[in-house]
């Protein structure tokens, strides 16, 4: 089969295989891991962070950062369409006793304006708004990648207002390789900082939380208590080493196939729209209120694995694992759909 449900169904390269096998251990619950040290090291290095914190997934990256930023009672600010919201379990409430305002602007943006106009007053009728949480790119969004300057300005509110700008990086990589930003300048702007290796890059696992050496001290507290401290992960860390090294330009080609996928169904006569396709992920929407699972059993019947993403669209996502004659077996058969 043809996998495109998601970017985490890859499997490690035999050169990321190799890496892994070679790398030397230790116990990372004592700190003592060289290679997760020095992941940790030079991700945060290369994001102008003071240090990083190696986690299983990036969900567990995300929770542990807002559990630090915020209190019970607390307030988290973020987007409707956001992973820390809609896909993490409920975290935010279950985890830091928190609860969230939300934002509804195009594809996952987070204005300035917004921003400052959500804050709670300092009235004891409303909870504190003590964090801002934006994704990159959005995932439910299509895909979209977060404009610089948005970022840049969100970033300047949150801190005039004494409020943390945490990023859920899932899909950073993506967003950095289709912008050219530098890695530095991107980090930068944020308190902290969640980055997913087990998709765009294609790892078997691991995010990593990057921040000042205080906020990671505290993660690090958050991560036992969440039971994510792991031992000799030093295996898991070298993918991710490799990764960063090697697998960071070809994005460009898993964004250059989403891009024929959407292409070939915004003309198709059965789909009514389709988000625009910024990275790797294409979602489409059917006419007539057509049910997503029509497409998604055509596209099975046809060796094609995608997944319904809401009562009438349907999603795509390209990866590592996906080739040129894969991508023209997928244009073939979404031709032949009706």
């Amino acid at each position: 089969m043809i996998d495109l449900r998601s970017d985490t169904v890859t499997r490690p390269t035999e050169a990321m295989l190799k890496a892994m096998m070679s790398a030397p251990t230790g116990d990372d619950v004592y700190a003592e891991d060289p290679t997760v040290n020095r992941l940790q090291e030079e991700l945060a290095a290369r994001f102008g962070h003071e240090a990083g914190l190696f986690c299983p997934s990036g969900t567990m990256a995300n929770q542990i950062a807002i559990n630090v930023h915020v209190s019970p009672g607390d307030e988290v600010l973020c987007h409707r369409l956001s992973h820390v919201y809609n896909y993490e379990g409920g975290g935010i409430a279950r985890n830091s006793g928190a609860s969230v305002r939300l934002v509804d602007e195009p594809h996952g943006a987070m204005p300035a304006s917004v921003i400052r106009a959500e804050i709670n007053p300092a009235d004891s009728h409303f909870a504190r708004t003590r964090l801002v949480c934006v994704e990159d790119t959005v995932n439910k969004g299509g895909g979209a990648v977060q404009s610089v300057a948005t970022l840049a300005e969100g970033s300047a509110a949150s801190r005039a207002a004494g409020l943390p700008f945490h990023l859920d990086g899932a899909r950073a990589w993506n967003a950095l390789r289709k912008t050219g930003q530098d890695w530095k300048r991107y980090g930068d702007m944020f308190d902290s900082i969640s980055l997913c290796l087990s998709k765009g890059l294609g790892t078997p696992a691991g995010s990593v939380l990057l921040g000042s050496r205080d906020f990671i001290a505290e993660a690090h507290r958050s991560r036992k208590v969440m039971g994510g401290g792991m031992r000799q992960v030093g295996i898991l860390a070298a993918a991710g080493l490799h990764a960063i090294e090697h697998h960071f330009d070809r994005l460009q080609e898993d964004h250059d196939r989403a891009a024929r996928i959407g292409s070939l169904l915004s003309e198709h006569h059965s789909v009514a729209n389709v988000a625009p396709v910024e990275t790797n992920i294409v979602i489409a929407q059917l006419k007539n209120s057509r049910p997503a699972s029509e497409l998604v059993e055509a596209q099975h019947e046809q060796g094609i694995l995608c997944s319904a993403f809401g009562p009438d669209q349907v999603r795509w996502v390209t990866h590592l694992d996906f080739g040129d004659e894969d991508l023209q077996q997928v244009l073939n058969a979404l031709e032949g759909w009706s």
